[in-house]
């Protein structure tokens, strides 16, 4: 998996100049002459805030932050979710959250075992860092290969940055903190172990990788149907109301809700096209040349995130045709 990984992020670097870039509206751009990240929370609910990222590709320009972080002050402290692509993120992250507010940082979660979701975590010395087992696991093994990859990508936004694993083991599980009821959950599908965060005293979900708004989503860790039942209990939740806001991980967030419906509908186009490609033969050259529906084309990370969705699933789908009996 750790090659797998690090032959889709070397793609990356091929087409990254090929992805349309559309920074959040709310968030200012990076400062690469200083490695400034120019964090600004955000607040989105009562005692809330979000840091969001790019809506982009990793690139230079955006010192490889696509990511939407988070915290909330409970009054009984503070919980971060996410801490970001770099030691230097996490550090001005860090910063960021003290300037809004004086409550001591409890605890940082990280939703799953992408770089961007812990690499940050460096800069948190003397906080418990938390994971799913599964999440940890995958950090483990894989940090080594994302440092590599993102240190060829961003370059000088990357210094000092040393993978950190979370360093205890969460069990989904619901809690009070200070003035918020919060629950813990854990889905699959976008990886094995999603994490995502509910605070019912809010109705915020932080859905993770699960859930991505106007952006191709990332796939190497993926399984296409678990992910595409765990948006089916997405959307349940919302029905009951259990939520009325949700943060996407990648994607702007005042769009978190409609990312449900965007993540599905990519993922039955894609799994539609690999399937039928597959049983007419069709090669993988000529599969990465095909044009996407014109709903999809302006999302961000194209067509670098197809193309690697393709090289990763196609040969999978290839095989099972070939083993299909002939009609």
């Amino acid at each position: 998996m750790k090659a797998l990984f690090t032959t889709l992020l070397a793609l990356a670097c091929a087409t990254a100049s090929m992805a349309q870039a559309q920074p959040a509206a709310t968030a200012p751009k990076p400062d690469p002459t200083r490695l400034n990240y120019q964090l600004q929370p955000r607040q989105i609910a009562a005692d809330t805030w979000v840091i969001e990222g790019a809506v982009a590709d990793f690139l230079p320009a955006n010192g490889c932050n696509i990511i939407n972080t988070a915290f909330i002050a409970t009054a009984d402290g503070v919980l971060v979710i996410n801490t970001g692509p770099s030691r230097l993120y996490g550090e001005q992250q860090r910063r960021a959250i003290a300037a809004v507010t004086q409550q001591p940082v409890r605890a940082v979660l990280n939703l799953n075992l992408h770089p961007d979701y812990f690499f940050g975590n460096q800069a948190w010395a003397g906080v418990p860092t938390q994971a799913l087992a599964g999440t940890i696991a995958g950090m483990r093994a894989e940090g080594a290969g994302y440092a590599d990859n993102l240190y060829r990508l961003c370059g000088d936004w990357m210094k000092g940055t040393e993978p950190t694993p979370a360093q205890e083991t969460l069990e989904p599980r619901a809690f009070r903190l200070g003035r918020h009821q919060l629950e813990l959950r854990r889905l699959q599908g976008h990886t094995r172990d999603d994490l995502v965060l509910l605070d019912k005293t809010t109705g915020v979900l932080f859905a993770g990788g699960l859930v991505f708004a106007e952006r191709v989503p990332t796939t190497p860790h993926a399984d296409p149907a678990a992910w595409l039942q765990s948006l089916d209990t997405l959307e349940q939740w919302r029905a009951q109301g259990q939520f009325k806001q949700l943060v996407p991980s990648h994607g702007p967030v005042a769009q978190g809700v409609p990312g449900i419906a965007q993540t599905r509908d990519w993922l039955q186009w894609l799994t539609g096209l690999l399937e039928a490609s597959a049983s007419q033969g069709v090669d993988l050259s000529e599969l990465l040349r095909a044009p996407v529906p014109s709903r999809f084309a302006p999302w961000a990370a194209q067509p670098a995130e197809l193309q690697r969705s393709l090289v990763q699933w196609y040969p999978a789908y290839e095989r099972r045709a070939l083993t299909q009996p002939q009609q």
